[in-house]
């Protein structure tokens, strides 16, 4: 494994060519597997595991990194990508072996597994908000500075992140739930004091014969600890609004699983399925909005990084998956696409594609996976 992942960081740009070419071959399938509906699917799927494996492997910080978090003993983001696309294999499958009604129960159980692994990764990362659904970190950019060095109580070396207190009160530039907006502040009398340090050292260093040190054996590299804020911490330093921050995760987290238990009990037809996963939604929105400085409020709110403001934007986009969903499109979106095609028809080339256009959107309308937003 270990040769395949060295293999995988000195040949990425043949990797990805590789897994283009591969993506393109998925086009002219045999025939037995093109009158098949699993077939396909699996293969679209593992092709997706091994894109996300590859793209894992490549993202993964090495042994040379000098500071890093604490080391994660589960990748969930690559759990989530995997789940993702094993959940379109269990539809297909689902569907061709216990029909369409009985097809929920099995995605409801592959939902309640997305969630619990979301679930995880949100609490891994500190309780910060969850990018694409788990499956890109959100790291923020860790500045090593004076005094957001130190020590905790295990003595292993600690590097503060720039969202929060020290232990030991060491204060940093904030952008999280766990602190204010405030800036280093550093007085005359520390400013010469480090400058008297810095030149005892580099007189040290220059009053040393070459050979003493090469005679001292080197220190050994430490690894830095980046300490993540806890559910007591959030909610002692930000109070309120750290709780409507954490429960709007949560409950953008649980959306799918209501959204499918909705429909296992109520039908795909039904409008309450639907008005209840967009009020979700809507929900949602409205606790990360009166919890961060989207409005730009002020006070003690989680201050939105740019990665989690482009999140908040990519999720209001995928409201528009809300037109492609029944009953809605089988009430109003259907019929305005049929109107369409029946009046650019005969328009030479431009009704042939609006036919297929039609035609694939009526296709993906059918499979919750690529409806579903989650």
């Amino acid at each position: 494994m270990e040769a395949y992942k060295l293999w995988v960081r000195r040949n990425r740009d043949l990797v990805r060519s590789l897994e283009s070419l591969a993506n393109g071959l998925t086009w002219i399938l045999p025939e037995r597997f093109a009158n098949s509906e699993i077939a396909p699917e699996a293969v679209y799927s593992l092709l997706g595991i091994v894109s996300s494996v590859n793209q894992h492997i490549i993202d993964a910080p090495t042994e040379n990194h000098a500071f890093a978090s604490k080391e994660q003993s589960i990748p969930w983001g690559l759990v989530v990508s995997v789940l993702k696309d094993v959940e379109a294999v269990v539809e297909v499958a689902a569907q061709h072996f216990v029909g369409d009604d009985r097809k929920w129960s099995f995605l409801a159980v592959t939902e309640a597994v997305k969630a619990g692994v979301r679930l995880a990764a949100f609490r891994e990362s500190g309780y910060k908000m969850l990018l694409q659904g788990g499956e890109v970190a959100n790291e923020e950019e860790v500045t090593v500075l004076e005094d957001n060095y130190g020590v905790n109580g295990n003595g292993v070396p600690v590097i503060y992140p720039m969202n929060g207190h020290s232990q030991n009160g060491h204060k940093a530039v904030t952008n999280g739930l766990d602190g204010k907006n405030e800036f280093v502040s550093k007085s005359l009398e520390r400013r010469a004091v480090a400058a008297l340090n810095k030149f005892g050292e580099n007189a040290k260093m220059m009053s040393d014969p070459m050979w003493m040190r090469r005679l001292q054996p080197a220190p050994e590299p430490t690894v830095s600890v980046v300490e993540k804020p806890t559910l007591a911490s959030i909610w002692s330093a930000k109070g309120g609004t750290g709780r409507l921050f954490v429960l709007g995760e949560v409950v953008h987290i649980f959306r799918p699983l209501v959204y499918v238990l909705l429909i296992r009990k109520f039908g795909i037809r039904s409008w309450t399925p639907w008005l209840v996963s967009l009020a979700v939604e809507l929900t949602s929105l409205g606790f990360h909005s009166h919890a961060t400085d989207l409005n730009h409020r002020g006070g003690k709110v989680h201050q939105l990084s740019s990665a989690e403001r482009d999140e908040l934007r990519r999720r209001k986009m995928m409201w528009a998956l809300y037109v492609m969903r029944d009953p809605f499109f089988a009430s109003y979106t259907k019929r305005h696409l049929q109107k369409a095609e029946q009046v650019l028809n005969p328009v030479p080339l431009i009704g042939f594609l609006t036919g297929k256009l039609v035609e694939l959107l009526e296709g993906v309308q059918t499979r919750y996976t690529y409806t579903s937003g989650s």
